[in-house]
């Protein structure tokens, strides 16, 4: 099961370490942090970049959570246990593992989606994750080349904002 750790923003490769140091071999069969893959533009060129798609959040991957959460209880950078009553904690739900699964490969993070722009400035997704999420893209940047996804993730509705490669450039 997936379970999802609130750690100090900008903390959270510290805490891996920290994790992978402290825990007890086979209680955690892995951690990660999901990331996204942007296009930025600087010094004249666009170059592709890397970036957290939840900042201050570590996601866990373990058969044993109550051995989990006593260990995890006993690290100074956890901060909140996601889901958790007084004395265990909860997993992500089938629903928001699939979100997970779909959008982020587990070593390349969320990739970028190939759109092209036609008149008017519409645009039409060629692959990518946003593919066939036309209906819950609620905005698109193209300066920034960023469109905003609404989706729901972990109990509530947010805005997910996911990179976009430009294919065709018409404006």
């Amino acid at each position: 099961m997936w379970y999802v750790m609130q750690v100090t923003s900008g903390r959270e490769g510290q805490t891996i370490l920290m994790m992978e140091k402290s825990l007890s071999e086979g209680v955690l069969e892995k951690c990660f942090i999901p990331v996204r893959r942007m296009k930025k533009k600087y010094q004249g060129r666009w170059h592709e970049i890397t970036e957290k798609l939840f900042p201050g959040y570590v996601f866990l991957i373990t058969e044993k959570p109550r051995l989990l959460y006593d260990e995890l209880k006993k690290l100074p950078a956890m901060t909140k246990l996601l889901g958790s009553c007084e004395e265990y904690f909860t997993p992500l739900s089938e629903t928001d593992m699939d979100f997970l699964r779909k959008f982020q490969d587990l070593q390349d993070g969320v990739g970028l989606s190939r759109v092209t722009v036609g008149e008017k400035r519409q645009i039409r997704i060629i692959d990518g994750p946003l593919k066939n999420l036309e209906g819950q893209i609620k905005k698109v940047n193209l300066h920034k080349r960023i469109a905003a996804v609404e989706a729901e993730f972990m109990g509530s509705k947010s805005l997910i904002h996911l990179g976009i490669e430009i294919v065709d450039e018409r404006f």
